[in-house]
């Protein structure tokens, strides 16, 4: 069987990652995510292991309390924000612990757990939690910068010749803007919605229009005679 390529977080992160340490002032954590135009930086304490990060989301709340003072329940529902609005080091306004990815997940994994912690950057981590890297949301869809000749050849490769062998030269495959249009004859129809399973996992796909048809048998002839 042909495997597909599935790309993988250290495919797309950035090694040299911008980091602060535990003791890093409040206006050194905004002038240094402003220069290098990031919205979070992972806190790294002995032997660069991470021990939280701190995003935008994270630095807010201190202009947000700035003059005011919540009472009654939004005061304990926003307490954790309060703290933060009090906090002037990395360690006292970071969230902890970091949601992080290793180098070998997949980069649905990391999309993922973006998408469930609303964050838009992911600490890489080693084994015992050293820092890798950084993954962000634009990392994630440099997926989808690849060509569709690269495309249509490995639809051609993991997924028509492994499915319809016998038929895969009467199988035409095309791509455009990272759509990937099947035609053609199969004899097992029950493959058809396997095949654009397969093809919509791609890396790189972005849609996929299925014109894939059974295959089409002639008329039956009179029995013959006994």
């Amino acid at each position: 069987m042909a495997v597909a390529v599935l790309h993988i977080v250290s495919d797309v992160m950035t090694s040299a990652a911008v980091t602060v340490g535990r003791e890093a002032r409040f206006k050194e954590i905004v002038r240094l995510m402003d220069e290098r135009h990031v919205s979070a930086v992972p806190v790294v304490g002995g032997e660069g292991r991470v021990v939280g990060v701190v995003s935008e989301a994270d630095l807010l709340p201190k202009e947000e309390f700035r003059d005011r003072e919540p009472t009654g329940f939004e005061r304990f529902q926003r307490r954790a924000d309060l703290t933060r609005a009090k906090g002037m080091t990395a360690e006292e306004v970071m969230s902890t612990p970091a949601v992080t990815v290793r180098p070998d997940d997949t980069l649905a994994r990391a999309a993922r757990l973006m998408a469930v912690h609303h964050v838009k950057r992911l600490p890489v981590v080693d084994d015992v939690d050293r820092l890798c890297g950084v993954v962000s949301r634009g990392d994630l869809l440099k997926v989808f910068l690849r060509s569709d000749e690269d495309i249509e050849e490995e639809v051609r490769r993991t997924v028509v010749s492994y499915l319809f062998p016998m038929h895969a030269h009467a199988i035409h495959v095309s791509v455009r803007d990272g759509v990937v249009t099947l035609r053609g004859p199969v004899h097992d129809t029950s493959l058809i919605w396997v095949a654009e399973c397969l093809v919509r996992g791609l890396e790189g796909v972005v849609g996929v229009e299925s014109r894939l048809r059974g295959e089409e048998i002639g008329p039956v002839g009179p029995c013959p005679a006994e």
